[in-house]
Formats: structure tokens, C-alpha cells, sequence
């Protein structure tokens, strides 16, 4: 099997991409990055001349930096390698999990018809998660992603915990949410060109 590196923001991210990476008949080399978007911006360079050399995933979310994805790419990269899968999560990868309807509203223990139809139109589906979340009938999810009063947070304390728990114990479902995520379309065609030895996109 092949052996693809990646680089992330943060910590949910690299169980997306781990989780997407293992879905695509691969295996999830070692995760760079983790702290942040601005440190993966000034490390694009150096992961996308790795990619001169064997496959790379590096995931970024659009959030308000720029209009759409290509254009987030191009500020990114200028020349991208033909082993480096670029790919962008508009508008955070948040709302990969979000395009997931079902599985999500049963994790967080809310009613389906709560969750966003289109979640990739949504400004901000980190706060919509925690909207969501503070909705639960379960007090301890309540707890885990809603900020406390005062807290000055934007989540809850173990708000990224509790995502992770929810990628890696098999309830999302990338298969399904990529017909309502197009950015997460993308990055799994893009890796299984990766796996399959083809130029990504």
C-alpha cells in the first residue's frame, strides 16, 4: 500500500485526513503542521518540494481568506507538484462533518432537520457545530463543545476531542457527506489519483 504525508492546521483536521487517506486504500504517513494556518502557510514550500518525491496531502480551510478555493490555491502556490494533493475545505472542515446530516445529528444528539442542508454555504460551521451542539439532549456534549458563560472561547473545552471521537470511531461517513460537501469531493477524487499513481489534481 502507498504512503502518503500530510500537513494540517490542527488536530481535527489530521483525523479527517487520516480517516480520508485510509478510505482511499492508502496509508496515512506521519502529519506535519498542527499548529495553526499560519505556520502551514510558511511551510507550503517545503511540503510541496517533498511532493517532487513521493505523495503529499496538505489540507487548509478557505474560511474568509480568500473568495473560493482556486484562488486560496494560487495565493498558496504558484507552481504546485504533480504528488501534492492541495485541497481546500470551504469553509472549514467542519463542514465536511456537517455534510454528513445523519450521523452527525445522532452524535450530537439533535434532530436531523437541525443540521444545514448545504453546509458549504454556511459562514462559520465551526460556530454552527457549537449551535448544534448546545441544542443536544445530552448534557455531557452540552458541556464538552458549548463555551461556558464568560469564557471568552468561541467552544467548549473538549470541543476538538469530541470531533475527533466522532471521526474516528467510524460514525462519519465521507462517502455520504461528499454529496452535499463538493470541497470534499475534491480531496477524495484528488487522493484516490494519488493512490492510484496519477497526477492530483
Amino acid at each position: 500500500m502507498i504512503a502518503i504525508s500530510a500537513a494540517v492546521e490542527g488536530l481535527v483536521d489530521e483525523a479527517v485526513v487520516k480517516s480520508l487517506i485510509s478510505e482511499a486504500g492508502a496509508i496515512a504517513g506521519q502529519v506535519y503542521g498542527k499548529k495553526g494556518k499560519p505556520f502551514l502557510r510558511a511551510s507550503i514550500n517545503g511540503y510541496n518540494n517533498a511532493a517532487k518525491f513521493r505523495p503529499w496531502v496538505v489540507l487548509v480551510d478557505l474560511d474568509h481568506d480568500a473568495p473560493c478555493a482556486p484562488e486560496l490555491c494560487r495565493n498558496w502556490i504558484a507552481i504546485k507538484s504533480v504528488n501534492l494533493c492541495f485541497r481546500v475545505a470551504v469553509r472549514a472542515v467542519e463542514s465536511w462533518l456537517l455534510a454528513d446530516r445523519e450521523s452527525i445529528a445522532k452524535f450530537l444528539s439533535v434532530s436531523p432537520s437541525r443540521v444545514p442542508m448545504d453546509p458549504e454555504s454556511n459562514l462559520n460551521p465551526k460556530e454552527m457545530m457549537v449551535e448544534l451542539a448546545a441544542r443536544s439532549k445530552r448534557r455531557s456534549i452540552r458541556e464538552d463543545m458549548v463555551p461556558r458563560p464568560d469564557s471568552g472561547r468561541a467552544v467548549g473545552p473538549a470541543y476538538t476531542s469530541r470531533l475527533i471521537e466522532f471521526v474516528q470511531s467510524s460514525l462519519w461517513r465521507p462517502a455520504i457527506a461528499a454529496d452535499r460537501s463538493q470541497s470534499l469531493r475534491r480531496c477524495r477524487v484528488c487522493l484516490q489519483r494519488l493512490v492510484q499513481g496519477e497526477v492530483a489534481e
